[in-house]
């Protein structure tokens, strides 16, 4: 996966709570074996209107959030059935981290095997950060892992508490694959040692 040190880019704002797997990708979607192609069927349901036109009242669909690589949300995002593809889907679409005041547990956890980091600040913290997207175009956010902080150019700062060990993973762009792989000198002297009978 992609190691994520900092990035700094737009921020979308999503004014919603709750906002479960079965939204961020619809089960019709789930056919596919490899983790890319995801994101066009991001939030499909709100994104685009039964004609297939896109909608144009969607939070990701405004001209202002165009490009974003930040997404802003509301308590408990992530919650719903344990599909790891809602963070693939986040992923390709181009999100990189999500700010919350808390996360499912599933989902949270996803994000750190699939290169997201998810942010959970204090819910006045992001309040804040609603309401410098409400009054800024084009708002955006720096979010340094290496430094643990997320700020803007405006004034807003906030601490990040990452457990070690994911944050190592993530800095490192380590999955539960990679993190294997970093052993392969000690598998294959172990295969040599042990050959299948």
């Amino acid at each position: 996966m992609k190691p994520f040190t900092k990035i700094t880019g737009i921020a979308a704002a999503m004014d919603r709570a709750n906002v479960d797997t079965d939204q961020i990708i619809p089960k019709q979607f789930l056919k596919r074996i490899e983790r890319s192609g995801f994101g066009q069927f991001l939030f499909f349901d709100w994104r685009f209107l039964e004609n297939g036109d896109s909608n144009p009242k969607f939070e990701l669909n405004l001209a202002r959030n165009a490009g974003a690589s930040i997404l802003i949300a509301r308590r408990n995002f992530g919650s719903g059935s344990s599909r790891e593809h809602a963070v693939w889907a986040i992923e390709d679409f181009g999100i990189r981290a999500v700010i919350a005041p808390s996360f499912a547990d599933i989902f949270y956890n996803n994000c750190f095997k699939n290169g997201v980091l998810p942010i959970a600040l204090p819910e006045q913290l992001v309040e804040d950060l609603f309401a410098r997207h409400a009054s800024t175009e084009h708002y955006r956010l720096t979010v340094d892992l290496e430094q643990n902080r997320v700020y803007d150019q405006q004034g807003f700062s906030a601490s990040l508490e990452v457990e070690p060990f994911r944050r190592h993973c993530l800095l490192h762009g380590l999955d539960d694959i990679g993190l294997t792989l970093e052993h392969e000198p000690k598998i294959t002297a172990y295969e040599l040692a042990h050959p299948a009978l």
